[in-house]
């Protein structure tokens, strides 16, 4: 997964690390400077709240599209929605549960949590979805039909 378009989308309008870390209410900058470098995988509700900010869809700054003018929905992530569309595309795929975990390195335990919206899943782990399986990050998210 290739980042660079936080650092890109922060430049463009001209914010320090430390400004940026202020709107979205982080600690520090450093977290912002350890998800620009590649460091640290940046938590998916972090994500949500850049895509937001910037008003860019999370596709775009993941480098799954080139699109930056899509209609995306500022949202809050929806572990419900999140879960329903994880199901959607494991039987789409037929998949079972411990299929996929298989395929994401995981366990089948971690996967059903994510399926019965008990926790958030993993940036990383939503990402290979998407990229794997050709799904929008966006539409897993509820943020586009």
């Amino acid at each position: 997964m290739n980042l660079e378009r936080l650092f890109f989308l922060r430049e463009e309008k001209d914010l320090t690390q430390e400004t940026l870390a202020s709107i979205l209410k982080l600690g520090s900058r450093t977290s912002i400077s350890d998800w620009e470098t590649g460091r640290e995988t940046i938590p998916l509700r972090q994500l949500n709240k850049y895509a937001n900010y910037f008003n860019v869809s999370i596709d775009y700054i993941v480098g799954l599209t080139k699109k930056r003018d899509i209609k995306i929905e500022n949202k809050e992530l929806d572990l419900k929605v999140i879960a329903e569309r994880l199901k959607e595309i494991r039987k789409a795929n037929n998949l079972t549960q411990e299929k996929l975990a298989d395929e994401l390195n995981t366990t089948h335990s971690t996967l059903s949590a994510y399926e019965n919206a008990k926790v958030l899943i993993k940036t990383s782990f939503l990402y290979q979805i998407a990229k794997h399986y050709k799904y929008s990050i966006d539409w897993i998210l509820g943020k586009i039909n």
